[in-house]
């Protein structure tokens, strides 16, 4: 017989990511529509075991939906990777009622919903993260914005990058992942994108080719690299060393991480949230919502977390066809 839901809890985990407002704010809207008590968790899994647990209302979330970061605050905590921070979040749960939970967040935080899921809580994730880097998924909150951000500031560095007749090299994020400097490396008509899933770089073809479009006449070049490969500091210096061209090296870090989100991250956001408190509603726990081939759908979180992740060649293949030769 499925569990009768009657309260749910709602935290933020790992890195923040923009649209998880708009994520809190659908689950605890719809939550409320059906009837449930909701309980919002401050510092993730950090604040369910130490109980910074309160009531949220309709008005909770009011003038959230457009702001970046997450207004229930997010924090690592290594006392949940044992049994005991474990066994504590459930207790915690209990204690404050709560027998349905959705946490929002990437592949660490959905394993920790797994933990409680196995000591009783019924529990939901959604996926947010900038990363976009979770199998069972084709969509995460947090990457358009993040892309929008990265494609803008890119675009002035271009411009003084061409002022000045410069390499440009600039490293965004993406943990392991190299979707955001792919997509990046498209949309700001990089001449070379260097991810983890092409590691085969070779940094002589990469001057060779620096020469070869400055004999062509181009003024500037832009190179963008993942995080998961690194070095663009060293990259920079290599290439002012052996050619003489003047390069510089910028790594935007976190500021991909704020800003207001994009109408697609606050979409996906608002129907994912909802998703979710209509699988607890259900009975359903251990459930991963995910956006799959123009549909919402759910995955076993275990199941969910041993898919692979396919990486478009016909992406990158059409990034090679793009870059100045």
């Amino acid at each position: 017989m499925n569990k009768e839901i009657s309260t749910i809890g709602v935290l933020t985990s790992g890195g923040d990511a923009p649209g998880m407002n708009a994520a809190i704010r659908a689950v605890v809207r719809t939550a409320l529509a059906q009837g449930k008590k909701v309980m919002g968790i401050r510092k993730g899994y950090n604040g369910l075991i130490s109980g910074e647990i309160f009531e949220m209302e309709s008005k909770s979330v009011s003038d959230t939906i457009q702001k970046g970061g997450t207004i229930l605050y997010t924090a690592r905590c290594k006392e949940f990777l044992t049994p005991e921070g474990q066994q504590r979040g459930a207790d915690m749960c209990k204690v404050f009622g709560i027998d349905g939970l959705v946490v929002i967040g990437g592949d660490g935080s959905f394993r920790g919903a797994e933990k409680l899921s196995n000591l009783g809580i019924n529990t939901i994730g959604v996926p947010g993260t900038i990363d976009l880097d979770i199998g069972c998924t084709d969509y995460t909150i947090g990457f358009d914005t993040a892309v929008n951000t990265a494609m803008e500031n890119i675009d002035r560095i271009r411009d003084t990058s061409t002022s000045h007749e410069r390499c440009s090299i600039v490293e965004v994020m993406g943990r392991d992942a190299g979707y955001i400097a792919l997509w990046c490396g498209i949309v700001n008509g990089a001449e070379e994108i260097i991810i983890p899933e092409r590691p085969d770089m070779d940094e002589n073809e990469i001057i060779r080719r620096v020469i070869e479009n400055r004999k062509k006449g181009k003024k500037h070049n832009l190179i963008i690299i993942a995080e998961g490969v690194g070095g663009s500091i060293e990259l920079a210096e290599k290439i002012e060393r052996v050619t003489g061209i003047e390069s510089r090296a910028t790594i935007l870090g976190h500021l991909q991480r704020g800003g207001s989100p994009t109408a697609l991250d606050r979409m996906h956001a608002s129907m994912m949230g909802a998703y979710a408190v209509d699988l607890l509603c259900e009975g359903k726990s251990n459930r991963v919502v995910a956006f799959k081939n123009g549909k919402y759908v759910d995955f076993d979180i275990d199941e969910g977390l041993t898919m692979e992740k396919h990486f478009s060649d016909f992406r990158y293949d059409i990034s090679k066809l793009l870059e100045t030769r």
